[in-house]
């Protein structure tokens, strides 16, 4: 598998000048998941298989408190999450922000609280699925998504998946559907190293279940586990051929893109970035952990757009078969801070979220924002 370790040069940006827009319904071929093109394949009428970003040509929505999660929402608007309070905001297609509810149990504390959304409709029936720290565990849980637009609440909570491991840090966090119709997440190793090498503990894992919970068929182990060796997942989306990603924070040295495969081992706590061993599975892409702290991924067509913490950067990653195809590019470098997540939507634009008051200092108040980012294909 080819890899590259990338430095911090970061190429011009592409301007896009349009004007703001709701989430169009996606396009026939597209995934079935409501949150397609990013949490599935990416559009089939799009000829071009690499894309790249503007500058951000518009915001969608501004004052928000350590957002995590945004998930576009079909005819316009978002679901974006709120980790330290809990909450589940609805931006309307107008940019309104509103206070759908509050996620019940959540206990914040540290990087855990209320992390990933994930949306699903299920004969006529839309459930909101929300991964949150709770008083003893990381779980997920399901919820009806009532009502309508501008006016949309919440049901009662339905646990999912319980007993992950959590901790202050590397919780993990990001919920996705895949094309297979069953439900990604991905965990954290929250703090005890050697669980992700262990297959019967759910940290430092990425998980595969259907949408009530049990083990999806197939997998490997026979549990809701589908890849061990990971330190910190927050990012997991599909490039238009049927490859599955996910971005992965390194401890002092590097952080991945990695191509995950059933069953497979990416090499954590053993081995931080490539170690060329036969053993575990080596990353697509690394990055210094000061260019990069990746969380959100979404992927366009066959390219991967990487939200960077630390590196303030939404890196653009084109592959072709799982394999990288040319150097990474850097977009948005620094314009607007720390990135938190990334979708694609699929009118042909990328929505951002930045993550400016979760930082490490005394957090900006009413500094974070759902961004509009133009995509244009690359030459």
């Amino acid at each position: 598998m080819s890899r590259l370790a990338v430095g911090g040069a970061a190429a011009a940006l592409l301007l896009a000048a349009a004007a703001l827009s709701g989430c169009s319904a996606p396009p026939p071929g597209a995934a079935p998941s409501p949150q397609a093109p990013t949490l599935g394949p990416s559009p089939t009428v799009h000829a071009e298989a690499w894309w790249r970003a503007g500058a951000a040509s518009g915001t969608l929505a501004s004052g928000l408190s350590s957002p995590w999660s945004v998930v576009p929402l079909a005819g316009g608007g978002a679901l974006i999450s709120q980790r330290d309070d809990g909450a589940v905001l609805e931006v309307t297609a107008g940019g309104d922000v509103r206070r759908v509810d509050t996620i019940p149990g959540v206990v914040s504390g540290g990087e855990s609280g209320l992390h990933g959304l994930a949306l699903r409709e299920e004969s006529g029936t839309r459930l909101l699925y929300a991964y949150f720290g709770a008083a003893e565990d990381n779980r997920v849980v399901r919820m009806p998504l009532l009502g309508e637009p501008g006016s949309y609440a919440l049901g009662p909570a339905e646990v999912v998946v319980a007993g992950i491991p959590r901790a202050s840090t590397h919780d993990g966090g990001r919920l996705a559907f895949g094309p297979d119709g069953h439900l990604y997440i991905t965990t954290g190793d929250a703090q005890q190293r050697d669980a992700a090498q262990d297959p019967a503990i759910l940290g430092g894992k990425i998980l595969r279940v259907t949408p009530e919970g049990e083990p999806a068929p197939g997998n490997p182990w026979g549990t809701e586990v589908y890849s061990i060796g990971h330190r910190n997942v927050q990012g997991i989306a599909w490039t238009a051929d049927g490859t599955l990603w996910a971005s992965e924070f390194g401890q002092n040295t590097w952080d991945e893109l990695n191509r995950i495969e059933a069953g497979g081992n990416y090499g954590w706590p053993v081995v931080e970035g490539a170690a060329g061993r036969e053993d575990f599975i080596e990353p697509v892409v690394t990055w210094a952990t000061s260019e990069a702290s990746p969380s959100g991924i979404a992927a366009y067509g066959d390219t991967v757009f990487v939200a960077g913490l630390r590196g303030e950067r939404l890196w653009q990653v084109d592959t072709t078969d799982g394999e990288l195809v040319r150097s990474p590019v850097a977009a948005l470098d620094g314009a607007h801070g720390r990135l938190r997540d990334v979708v694609a939507v699929s009118d042909g634009s990328l929505w951002v979220l930045t993550g400016n008051t979760d930082g490490r200092g005394a957090p900006r108040a009413d500094d974070d924002r759902l961004l509009r980012v133009e995509l244009t294909p690359a030459t």
